[in-house]
């Protein structure tokens, strides 16, 4: 089983953790973020430095013990460094455009797919081919581009769609004559 919970979490310098009953608070220079932690995980602070503590030894407690202390170590880096995720859109005519808080891209569909970036996540378009999002939030900046990222998943066969940068694709060959 992994031991991942029982590593310290390093807060640095410019990061102020508090703790209130079971609500954590974790404040930096890009921001703040909040989480509760379940029942039976604790927090104890020396210095810049945190560990994720357990209550007893069962199963479900192991489980939260890891996930707790991801989750707390995520809102650590997003507040002090932030997260950023990168898109491509690939295709003839696959293209987008930012206008205040909507983003609209032009899919191959008959109609251009219409989205409302939700708060907390900032996108930008260098140009009409690449998105850029960046959040404090690691979960929320995930869930957008997976989202955006449905809208058209790559094509096996052509290779169009909306792609995370760098990502390769092993086309499969069409049918032979």
């Amino acid at each position: 089983m992994s031991r991942m919970g029982n590593k310290e979490i390093d807060l640095g310098d410019k990061v102020d953790l508090q703790v209130d009953g079971q609500t954590v608070s974790v404040k930096g220079p890009k921001g703040s973020l909040q989480h509760t932690m379940p029942e039976g995980i604790s927090l104890e602070q020396e210095g810049s430095r945190v560990k994720v503590l357990r209550r007893d030894d069962e199963r479900e407690s192991k489980r939260l013990h890891g996930l707790t202390r991801s989750l707390i170590n995520n809102m650590v880096v997003g507040v002090s460094e932030g997260f950023k995720q990168n898109l491509e859109l690939h295709g003839v005519g696959y293209r987008g455009q930012i206008a205040g808080r909507t983003l609209t891209l032009n899919l191959g569909y008959s109609k251009p797919v219409v989205y409302e970036i939700p708060e907390g996540v900032e996108v930008t378009m260098p140009d009409q081919t690449h998105i850029t999002l960046e959040s404090i939030d690691k979960q929320k900046i995930g869930q957008v581009t997976a989202t955006i990222r449905a809208f058209r998943k790559p094509d096996a066969y052509h290779g169009k769609g909306v792609r995370y940068q760098g990502e390769q694709l092993s086309l499969k060959e069409g049918k032979t004559v």
